[in-house]
């Protein structure tokens, strides 16, 4: 079971990751955003940042289904995000682990590929 300090220190790790000052957390790479908390919206009432419930960049729709359609238990949309390339992530549904790989796949799909090649430099 990961939680939002595990997001935290997941993209914090990775290189040149900006974290932006928010309610939550919120981290960006080449001014892109890659994970953040969901800004979850309800009619009439404001929104409310939800830390147990990341947004994640995963490239495609094509990826986002497969997602969404692989692990329902994990993964969700809302109206909102439609036609965007993004999936939200229950943190309490999954272990350290897949945080890693999600948070690091969405990281290099967002760095610019100056930024991505420090990565692969730091994993050797």
């Amino acid at each position: 079971m990961a939680d939002a300090e595990d997001v935290r220190r997941l993209a914090s790790a990775l290189p040149h990751v900006v974290e932006i000052d928010s309610d939550g957390f919120d981290f960006r790479v080449g001014g892109k955003g890659f994970v953040w908390s969901y800004p979850e919206r309800r009619p009439g009432k404001p929104r409310v940042i939800r830390t147990d419930v990341a947004v994640l960049y995963v490239g495609d729709e094509a990826e986002k289904q497969a997602l969404l359609l692989g692990e329902p238990e994990r993964f969700f949309t809302t109206p909102a995000y439609d036609g965007m390339p993004l999936v939200m992530l229950w943190l309490d549904k999954v272990d350290p682990d897949r945080l890693e790989e999600l948070i690091t796949d969405a990281w290099r799909m967002r760095a610019p590929d100056t930024i991505a090649a420090d990565l692969d430099t730091t994993a050797d």
